[in-house]
């Protein structure tokens, strides 16, 4: 009986985004509370058990997909660097946002850095998916939340204009 060994660039590449995703909604948990309770929301709002659930296998899918890149492209050298750049890039700006929305309690630059992130992570898909199909269609579910989450960004820029950003 043969086990095959653990891929650890595999393993780096699915944590770094849970990881990240971790911190990040930690960084801005003291005004998830009160703060966001008092906003007005859509009615569409998914509810919130739904969010670290969708988050934890969105952040998971895509750090295969990196990681299916990463191994298909060559690492981090040629013309790979490109589409690990723009990973990074996307990546960074989706940490970014719970600070921002929650930790600064700023629903404009929460909006602000969403449609950046939004353009970030479309390019990202493209060039994942030129380098290995499969890695392009994982992130597919991420790009369809990510609507859902700018849609509702918005919604909540746009119904509470009464709240100041900070």
């Amino acid at each position: 009986m043969s086990s095959s060994p653990i891929s650890w660039p595999a393993v780096g590449a699915v944590a770094l985004p849970l990881v990240g995703g971790h911190l990040s909604g930690y960084l801005g948990r003291e005004n998830y509370g009160a703060w966001y309770d008092s906003l007005k929301k859509p009615d569409w709002k998914p509810p919130r058990l739904a969010f670290p659930i969708v988050w934890t296998s969105l952040y998971a899918g895509m750090g295969y997909a990196s990681y299916l890149v990463w191994k298909e492209g060559g690492g981090f050298s040629g013309s790979n660097q490109l589409t690990l750049a723009a990973y990074g890039t996307q990546l960074a700006l989706n940490f970014a946002w719970s600070p921002i929305f929650f930790g600064q309690k700023s629903i404009k630059g929460g909006l602000i850095d969403i449609t950046l992130l939004d353009i970030a992570a479309v390019g990202t898909t493209i060039l994942f998916y030129k380098v290995h199909p499969t890695a392009g269609y994982i992130m597919l579910p991420y790009l369809a939340w990510l609507g859902l989450a700018t849609a509702l960004n918005l919604r909540i820029y746009k119904d509470n204009p009464e709240v100041k950003d900070k």
